[in-house]
């Protein structure tokens, strides 16, 4: 009986196939423009003004407490 089970799993592990282990291409693809995009847009808040002024003013707060 144990013979015929072995058999049985490796037909249907033929059948089925592995499974995938890790990206494709494609998903490398998509994966590194997605992450562009997201830098990019992280690169215009950081560099907008607000952002710029809050984080002087925070540094400068920072200094005024050491000094």
């Amino acid at each position: 009986m144990g013979k015929v089970w072995r058999q049985v799993r490796r037909a249907r592990q033929r059948l089925v196939g592995e499974p995938e282990a890790g990206m494709s291409t494609a998903e490398y693809a998509v994966g590194t423009v997605a992450a562009c995009a997201f830098a990019a847009v992280l690169y215009q808040v950081v560099s907008g003004e607000s952002v710029v002024a809050g984080l002087s003013a925070l540094v400068a707060r920072a200094l005024a407490t050491l000094g």
